[in-house]
C-alpha cells in the first residue's frame, strides 16, 4: 500500500499541535538536535511508520501505558521508546528555558547548589568552617 499524497503535509503540521505526537517529536528534535532520520532510527520505525505516529493524539496521563501499548502493536514501535520521547519532552516542556548567554551578556548570573546532608571525613575545609 502506498501512502496517500498528504500524509507528509499533514505529519509537519501536527507538529503544531500539543495533543499529537507530531508536536512531541518535533520538540524532541528541537531538544536533542536531531533529524527526522535520526528520531525514525531511534524509534525502530521507517520515516512513513513516523509520519503516521505523528497524526496520533499523545497518550492521556490516565491510559498511558495502555494507550502506549496500543499505538506500538498498531506501528511496530517499542512502547518503551515511544514512552522515553514523550516523557522527555513532557519534563523538557515544564522547565524554564535555558538563558545562559542572554544572563552573562546582563551581568546576571544564576547559579544553583546542591545541599548536603552531611559531612565527608576527608574534608578539612567544612571542619574549619565549623571549628571554634
Amino acid at each position: 500500500m502506498t501512502n496517500p499524497k498528504w500524509l507528509a503535509v499533514a505529519a509537519r503540521s501536527s507538529g503544531q499541535h500539543t495533543w499529537t505526537l507530531g508536536y512531541v517529536f518535533e520538540k524532541y528534535r528541537e531538544y536533542e538536535g536531531k533529524s527526522v532520520e535520526a528520531l525514525a532510527e531511534e524509534l525502530g520505525c521507517s520515516l512513513e511508520t513516523l509520519a503516521w505516529l505523528s497524526l496520533c493524539r499523545r497518550p492521556s496521563e490516565e491510559h498511558f501505558a495502555e494507550h502506549l501499548e496500543e499505538i506500538g502493536k498498531r506501528f511496530e514501535v517499542e512502547p518503551h521508546l515511544l514512552a522515553a520521547v514523550v516523557r522527555h519532552v513532557e519534563v523538557l516542556d515544564v522547565l524554564p528555558p535555558s538563558r545562559g548567554a542572554q544572563e552573562e551578556e546582563e551581568g546576571e548570573v544564576t547559579v544553583l547548589l546542591a545541599a548536603r546532608d552531611h559531612t565527608d571525613e576527608g574534608d578539612e575545609d567544612d571542619e574549619d568552617e565549623t571549628s571554634p
